[in-house]
């Protein structure tokens, strides 16, 4: 029934052993002071190595481009050192790992960035949204955004160079290949999303506008580390983080046609997995498989039945599988073999130790 999710697969120049894709899901778990990765991480990673390919939770860029508290960064000597202990525990069980660069623009607190001003694309404060913040003080919680400055010229080709260098750390910690995080309400959607851009230069407006921060972004990692070692994770329908976008059919099949011209490796759409959450139109994933000639991932509210029928239908080259590789870190043995999924407990996502990351055993027959 699953035998397209482990059928081989270029992706640049690897070969992946499926179609299995473990996506990135932030664990807030980074090793204090220094949001460094940590021997628990690699474990976690280790242990899921069986996915074709692992896309690690967002590592942010810079300091000022982290949006919650624990999270990992990639610009420090120390924070490439802790996921080269990742990159090589994944390795060592014949994984390939991705790192997701990470800025989340306005979606942050003074508290979580050295008490600067956080910079977006516009001064528009993201509604009801809210961050995780640990200020030494006060109790670790959940906080309202502020609003952000809006960034200038000089702003924008500081983070492109941010972007360029964690991209060079990313492979210098080890890892194959890096996945820009361009979904969810981060700085980069932020971007492209009509309704969080209001500015009227060269960067806002009309679509063409509100992608050259992403094209730019791009262009600056293609040349540092190989277009065939980049992927791009775009959200087109969810208003996650307070970002929405007036025509997301035009706007990311643009985005789709961006991105082909750059020949990235991959792009990887996250599509809204709430449990009434409408369907991505078909003539949506029709369009951008008309336009976009790499390797195509979505992911969200996917079975085994499901991601192989996606495949089977030319929709989608390989299938993320977000939730179920949390309980489940023998997720590709499951479903090849039918086994029944284990439940995540929702407690132990963010933050802590080792409880809810490392300890969710493999299925065993007996």
């Amino acid at each position: 029934m699953t035998n397209a999710l482990f059928q081989t697969i270029k992706l640049g120049n690897l070969t992946l052993k499926n179609r299995i894709v473990m996506p990135p899901m932030t664990r807030s778990r980074a090793s204090q002071p220094g949001n460094v990765a940590n021997q628990m991480m690699a474990d976690y990673y280790a242990q899921r190595a069986s996915a074709g390919l692992i896309i690690a939770e967002g590592t942010q860029i810079s300091p000022m481009g982290q949006g919650y508290a624990w999270t990992p960064g990639i610009y420090s000597a120390a924070q490439i050192a802790g996921w080269k202990k990742v990159t090589d525990a994944v390795h060592a069980k014949d994984g390939v790992i991705f790192a997701q660069l990470w800025h989340v623009g306005r979606v942050t607190h003074p508290d979580n960035i050295g008490g600067m001003q956080p910079i977006s694309s516009s001064a528009m404060k993201a509604e009801n949204v809210k961050v995780f913040i640990d200020n030494g003080t006060d109790g670790p919680g959940f906080v309202d955004v502020v609003e952000p400055r809006e960034m200038t010229k000089a702003d924008i080709q500081l983070v492109v160079g941010e972007y360029r260098q964690a991209a060079l750390n990313a492979i210098e910690a080890g890892f194959d290949g890096i996945e820009l995080h361009a979904a969810n309400g981060y700085l980069i959607n932020q971007f492209i999303d009509s309704e969080a851009n209001n500015r009227t230069d060269e960067y806002g407006g009309c679509i063409e506008n509100r992608l050259r921060f992403l094209s730019e972004v791009i262009a600056a990692m293609a040349e540092a580390i190989g277009a065939d070692r980049i992927g791009v994770r775009l959200a087109p329908f969810t208003s996650l983080n307070g970002t929405v976008d007036a025509t997301p059919i035009e706007s990311y099949t643009s985005a789709a046609a961006v991105l082909n011209n750059h020949k990235v490796a991959y792009i990887h759409f996250a599509e809204v997995d709430w449990d009434d959450a409408p369907g991505t139109p078909k003539a949506f994933k029709l369009s951008v498989r008309a336009v976009y000639q790499g390797v195509l991932i979505y992911a969200g509210r996917y079975n085994g039945a499901k991601g192989a029928s996606a495949i089977e239908a030319g929709v989608t080259d390989m299938v993320g599988f977000g939730r179920p590789f949390v309980a489940n870190p023998d997720l590709p043995n499951r479903l090849k073999n039918n086994y029944p999924l284990a439940m995540h407990n929702p407690d132990t996502l963010f933050g802590g130790a080792e409880a809810g990351l490392t300890d969710y055993p493999e299925y065993s027959v007996s």
